[in-house]
């Protein structure tokens, strides 16, 4: 049986008024003066802040090296099946593997995927963060399986998080329903200061480099 609620009514009447505008796009605001200090070598930054954030970077020099590196990333990993972003790019890549593949495009990971492969938008040097969105194998890729593996090139990456702001204004990206920085494993010390992996997200992340 229905009661009246004339607050919750109110409410709701102000909603339907507000959608019936659309909101404001926001403008990326550029800065006279650097938020961030320079970076001088992408590569070797990016190198040192992933590795003090616990990731894995194997630098390679073409596809077959990159698929290589795949292959003895997955071969380390108990059995499972893994979830593969279906992009033409990673398609060659795994081709070759003798697990259980779901791709992308036939839903989301299941909960015993034991890894998700996907793209990744860019990398920043100075943070070693990996930029992910919902067009990388959509938005739960990179947080359910306990191992994230990163497919990316060496020309993504961008010194800093300004830098970083300024790719996802100007090339569309924010069109995107999602779009998260990934910084290192998932890890939390709240529960008695005790450092815990994999609490809210994969418990690994390694980032297959690729120079272009």
């Amino acid at each position: 049986m229905a009661h009246d609620n004339p607050s919750r009514d109110a409410i709701l009447a102000r909603i339907r008024s507000a959608l019936k505008t659309s909101a404001p796009r926001g403008e990326f605001i550029s800065h006279d003066v650097p938020l961030f200090p320079p970076v001088g070598d992408l590569l070797q930054s990016l190198q040192k802040r992933l590795a003090e954030s616990l990731v894995d970077c194997i630098l390679t020099t073409d596809t077959e090296s990159s698929a290589r590196a795949i292959c003895l990333a997955l071969a380390a990993l108990p059995p499972g099946g893994i979830l593969v972003q279906d992009a033409p790019e990673l398609r060659p890549l795994v081709h070759s593997s003798e697990r259980p593949i779901r791709w992308s495009s036939q839903g989301r990971p299941d909960e015993s995927s034991q890894a998700t492969i996907s793209l990744a938008e860019m990398l920043v040097a100075s943070t070693g963060s990996v930029v992910v969105s919902s067009a990388c194998g959509g938005r739960s890729a990179s947080i359910v399986a306990p191992c994230h593996i990163v497919y990316v090139k060496t020309s993504q990456i961008v010194p800093d998080l300004d830098a970083a702001m300024q790719r996802i204004y100007s090339t569309g990206m924010l069109k995107n329903s999602f779009i998260g920085f990934q910084t290192g494993a998932s890890r939390t010390g709240d529960i008695e200061k005790i450092l815990v992996h994999g609490a809210h997200g994969p418990s690994r992340v390694m980032v297959i480099l690729q120079r272009d």
